[in-house]
């Protein structure tokens, strides 16, 4: 059984007319600018390099490095004995190590050059997993645990050994829960959850202690609010906001990328409004600097 027939994903592709937009933005004034367009492939989910030099995406089930300083194209990552990955895929806080999730539901370790492939959720083959987060110390692994063939199911934060080996469960209340990310002191684990509210879907943006505790909500909006990202000094946060009524993170919807101060989440910095959706900020899109974060529009002909 292949990755994609065991679990039903498949990589994403542009629609007729469709074109991917990578684009940065900064804390301080002024517009998001380009950095590198195609019609080709879809890009999703950008990390920002250690070294500041380049963007890491994912497109065709495979990843991708973007030289910020000539973006001028694509060079493949090899991930040797990995399947086709996803959109979840994060950086060790060394710099040096490439998490990702395959297509097949498992997490891998790979050099962040490139290279062969550890795979270190072996054995555990009735949960799929997605990984969203790193430890700053680099010895564990944050991601959301869905049981294998069960519709319905609900996320679930879940922290493993970076090394690999058995995951545990962090009480995190009823809700389906996404993008569970380390804050950069390690204190606290950030994600988005259902669980504040009744309406369906309609996930928020929260924080549990890293070694578990109560969860706190960090914001209450009208919006669908997926995926908040802290920028690496901790001043600053990214999210992407659906409009309400929106079922889970979906593609192809005009939504916004939200700045704030960490200091007040209700009073945005920035509002960057696109079209775009799944793969737009799945994963954080920090430069190590941490005034530039990156993030992606899916523009159709004609919008």
């Amino acid at each position: 059984m292949t990755d994609s027939e065991d679990t039903g994903m498949r990589a994403r592709e542009l629609a007729a007319g469709q074109r991917t937009v990578v684009w940065t933005a900064t804390t301080g004034p002024g517009a998001p600018e380009p950095l590198f367009e195609t019609s080709e492939l879809l890009l999703e989910a950008p990390n920002w390099s250690h070294d500041g030099r380049s963007l890491l995406l994912n497109g065709d089930g495979r990843l991708w490095r973007l030289d910020v300083r000539e973006p001028s194209g694509l060079t493949e990552i090899e991930l040797g004995g990995v399947p086709p990955i996803n959109n979840d895929h994060v950086l060790s806080p060394d710099g040096r190590t490439l998490y990702v999730s395959g297509m097949d539901g498992h997490l891998y370790a790979v050099p962040a050059e490139g290279g062969d492939g550890v795979l270190l959720t072996k054995g555990a083959d009735d949960v799929l997993h997605f990984l969203h987060g790193v430890s700053p110390d680099g010895t564990t692994l944050a991601y959301v645990l869905i049981p294998r063939g069960v519709p319905g199911a609900r996320g679930r934060l879940a922290l493993m050994p970076a090394t690999g080996g058995p995951g545990r469960v962090l009480d995190t209340g009823d809700g389906h829960i996404d993008g569970p990310e380390y804050s950069p002191d390690g204190a606290w684990i950030l994600f988005n959850t259902e669980t504040f509210t009744e309406a369906p879907g309609h996930a928020q943006l929260a924080r549990v202690p890293a070694l578990g505790g109560p969860v706190e909500r960090l914001h209450t909006s009208d919006t669908v609010d997926w995926f908040p990202h802290l920028s690496p000094d901790g001043r600053h946060a990214t999210y992407l906001s659906f409009p309400a009524g929106t079922l889970g993170h979906p593609e192809n919807l005009d939504v916004t990328v939200r700045l704030v101060r960490t200091d007040d989440w209700s009073l945005p910095v920035h509002c960057h409004a696109l079209f775009g959706g799944q793969g737009t900020l799945n994963v954080n899109s920090w430069a190590p600097d941490s005034e530039r974060f990156a993030f992606v529009s899916y523009p159709l002909t004609g919008r």
